[in-house]
């Protein structure tokens, strides 16, 4: 059965898409910690990180700085954080999280965001790549 995240790299469910290559996928994450918070995925459907080749995964960790770089830019911040959890969803995903204090790292915290919100942040963030 394919994840949520397959069916996103599929086109069978809609994202706010960040930025996309041949191989990996950058969107921002619905019940987001923070404005600007992207998850960046491998279009591989692989559950653990640590499971992806070698090239996947060091081609994931360059994504993933090149979409961090450019949140870090459109949105306001003291830095991007960065964590890859992976219980929630079993699709490889690095979450990019703007930062202002300690707590918007937590999982525990959402930002509800109206679908025009998601929309400006994602064209902000891409105005950087």
């Amino acid at each position: 059965m394919a994840t949520i995240f397959t069916k996103i790299v599929n086109g069978e469910i809609p994202c706010y898409k960040v930025a996309e290559d041949d191989n990996f996928l950058a969107f921002l994450d619905i019940s987001p910690n923070a404005k600007g918070h992207t998850l960046c995925i491998p279009k591989i459907e692989v559950n653990k990180i640590f499971d992806l080749d070698e090239e996947t995964y060091m081609g994931l960790m360059a994504f993933s700085r090149k979409i961090a770089i450019a949140v870090e830019k459109a949105m306001p911040c003291k830095r991007v954080g960065m964590a890859v959890v992976g219980l929630e969803v079993p699709h490889v995903h690095v979450h990019l999280i703007p930062l202002n204090e300690m707590g918007d790292m937590s999982f525990a915290k959402n930002v509800p965001l109206e679908k025009e919100e998601f929309t400006a942040i994602a064209k902000a963030i891409q105005t950087y790549l």
